[in-house]
């Protein structure tokens, strides 16, 4: 084992994890505030279960030895997972790692659900996802399995987490249905400020999330890292150049959005192409992320907070670009188109596909499943009133006094009950 490497892998590590509350804090700005803390629970509470069932279960279907399709359950429960080198690192530092991954991945797809789902059947839904279908598509890519063996490059997760959970999210939107106040009433951010936080918290965490695949503080590391940083700004400038050409004004939540787009693009890529071919990728993955959200918002379809214009169009694209881009002589591993080798581009072509398919089948099925044992969205009155104070006995905000705090009310009598509607329906 290499200190060095174990040190920098600590450090990955936090900075992975820190990226699950920095997306509560990015979809918890963009919604009402009756819904703000629901949404960032939808994101905090996938660090406890999903975390539990990735010690479990979710580790061994992915990384024990298995098949082309699944590996086997030898791992469960971390046997055989202790101190010993995985690598240059104690094998325990890459199972908390890797788990990191499937945890920001399952919080991903609520962005697309808030302001209706029902709690228990997200929870429950997240956890059968993180299993039945995020597990088999990392094996294919990471564990050895068939999308590994044909050469598909995903440095960091665009297929496995981004195309993945965009696909799910879609799914979501279409089985639990659009809000009941669906271009009815306006839904606009509560809280651009927590938006931007959440983005500049998810760019700081996604260090350690490209960087980290490396695995080892090495040149691939640095080269991953600065793909990374460059990437979000190529699409940052894009973004707020189409902002700016379409309706003269560039928008807080445009910024933010674009710099997710931008690491959403350049995480399959991170280490396998150049820094100049990293601004160039961001910026091309601006423009069909930013027409797709034109798009969606002409159609019925209510992803809530555009996860799948943002991971799922971002990550296919990027995907796609790594067939393009990927130079041999940084990484050793292949060449793309423009370096003499379009077969790539088709064997990305087939791994995008694959995860489409998969997770689309998978998690319609999942949601079914999941509605047949709770309901799966609020009803009218909670959903009107708001998911913080029916599904969690709280608030964000207390109105008094003319000025606005902070805090959680948790629901004592009626009187209080009735003396915080009417401060809401003053809001």
């Amino acid at each position: 084992m290499n200190a060095a490497d174990t040190a920098w892998m600590l450090i990955a590590t936090a900075l992975v994890l820190l990226m699950t509350p920095a997306l509560a804090f990015f979809y918890g700005g963009l919604v009402r505030s009756k819904n703000a803390l629901n949404t960032m629970m939808m994101s905090f509470v996938s660090l406890g279960f999903v975390g539990v069932l990735w010690v479990s279960v979710i580790y061994s279907l992915i990384f024990a030895p298995g098949n082309d399709w699944i590996g086997d359950l030898s791992r469960m429960f971390l046997r055989g997972v202790g101190l010993e080198a995985q690598g240059t690192i104690p094998h325990l530092l890459f199972m908390s790692y890797q788990g990191t991954f499937c945890i920001i991945t399952a919080a991903l797809i609520s962005g697309a659900i808030v302001e209706r789902m029902r709690f228990s059947a997200y929870v429950l839904f997240i956890c059968l996802w993180a299993v039945v279908v995020y597990a088999p598509v990392a094996h294919w890519v990471w564990g050895g399995g068939f999308l590994a063996k044909m050469g598909a490059l995903d440095f960091a997760g665009g297929t496995v987490v981004h195309v993945n959970a965009g696909v799910a999210a879609l799914v979501a939107a279409l089985v639990v249905g659009r809000r009941r106040d669906f271009k009815l009433a306006p839904l606009l951010p509560h809280n651009v400020p927590f938006t931007l936080l959440g983005a500049g918290l998810l760019w700081f965490g996604w260090f350690g999330f490209n960087a980290g695949s490396a695995l080892a503080a090495n040149g691939i590391a640095a080269l991953a890292f600065t793909t990374t940083m460059l990437a979000p700004a190529g699409t940052l400038v894009v973004w707020t150049l189409l902002d700016a050409v379409r309706q003269n004004k560039p928008t807080a939540v445009g910024a933010a959005t674009a710099i997710v787009v931008g690491l959403v693009a350049i995480t399959p890529a991170a280490g396998f192409i150049g820094p100049m071919s990293a601004i160039a990728l961001g910026a091309i993955a601006a423009v069909p992320s930013y027409f797709g959200i034109l798009w969606r918002a002409k159609t019925q379809l209510d992803d809530s907070l555009d996860v799948v214009a943002a991971h799922g169009v971002g990550g296919t694209v990027g995907a796609l670009l790594t067939g393009v881009f990927a130079q041999k002589s940084l990484n050793g591993v292949a060449d793309g188109l423009l370096f003499g080798n379009p077969a790539q581009l088709g064997i990305q072509a087939v791994a995008v596909v694959s995860a489409i398919v998969y997770s689309g089948v998978m998690s319609f099925v999942l949601l079914k499943g999941v509605g047949l044992i709770f309901t799966l969205r609020a009803d009218d009155a909670e959903e009107s009133s708001g998911l913080d104070t029916s599904l969690h006995g709280e608030e964000a905000y207390v109105h008094a006094g003319g000025s606005v705090a902070l805090a959680s009310s948790v629901k004592s009598d009626g009187v209080q009950a009735a003396r915080e509607l009417a401060f809401r329906t003053q809001g």
